[in-house]
């Protein structure tokens, strides 16, 4: 089983793979073609739960899903994104909330959507043995401050700032640090600059492991960002499988005679 010492390890040497799942057969697959990392994403409020961003995520919403996800993983670390507003406000009551992940979910580690406020919180709880992936650039819980999901670090003063606070969540003890649609050339530097692996999601080829949205990923989106790549055309053929089915019980097809049977023993009931 990958824990979060074998991705430091794998630093520099292969490339981290993660995926996100948000149930049990997704994650099952995910895990069976050899992803070292399934994170359970806060994004599982646009992909599943209807919601149009990941601000409404509630934290017995999110727990649901990872202990699917966990119940279903045998070798790939499961990491919990921590949904908005359940970590940063109160430590008690964050650590509480990223506790449950691992004690009563079965995740292994926790992501945190990071900022000036998460180096402590993340070096408390690396203190209490919940290990900490850390998250900057387009932190997407924060898009009513953005006003959408913009690039971030595209300035001078920006991409300083970055930095800084990636080397103060490296130095808190964060495992490792997500960097989300940023240039390619400062998560390079982020990259050289500290000694945890970064994972890119629109960040550019330089960081240490990719991350994308299981969704955007098989095709299942129907849109999906600039910065993701479709690697297969799932809603396609889910669409095509939903018609048939669709046609063949409005054309009386199905059930044909293979797909039912009859009992002799019960003649006499007419």
């Amino acid at each position: 089983m990958v824990t979060v010492r074998d991705l430091r390890e794998q630093m520099g040497e292969d490339p981290i793979t993660m995926l996100t799942a948000y149930d049990a057969p997704t994650a099952e697959i995910v895990d069976e073609a050899g992803v070292d990392v399934v994170l359970v994403g806060d994004s599982v409020g646009n992909t599943t739960l209807g919601y149009e961003t990941t601000v409404p995520v509630t934290v017995d919403q999110l727990a649901s899903h990872v202990g699917a996800v966990a119940r279903a993983t045998d070798e790939a670390l499961v990491v919990a994104d921590m949904p908005f507003l359940s970590f940063g406000v109160d430590e008690a009551e964050t650590i509480e909330n990223a506790g449950r992940m691992l004690k009563e979910e079965g995740a292994s580690a926790v992501k945190l959507e990071s900022g000036p406020h998460t180096v402590d919180i993340t070096e408390r709880m690396v203190q209490l043995g919940i290990p900490v992936m850390a998250h900057l650039g387009l932190t997407p819980q924060h898009v009513n401050q953005y006003g959408g999901y913009p690039r971030q670090g595209t300035d001078q003063a920006g991409a300083d700032r970055m930095l800084e606070l990636a080397k103060a969540h490296a130095d808190a003890g964060a495992f490792s640090l997500v960097l989300e649609h940023v240039p390619s050339n400062l998560a390079e530097t982020i990259t050289e600059a500290i000694d945890v692996p970064t994972i890119g999601i629109g960040a550019g080829p330089h960081c240490d492991g990719q991350v994308l949205v299981f969704d955007d990923a098989v095709g299942l989106s129907e849109w999906t960002p600039s910065f993701s790549k479709q690697f297969g055309d799932v809603r396609s053929e889910m669409e095509s499988a939903v018609d048939e089915y669709v046609g063949a019980v409005e054309d009386g097809e199905f059930p044909a005679e293979e797909h039912s049977h009859e009992a002799a023993d019960i003649d006499d009931i007419y």
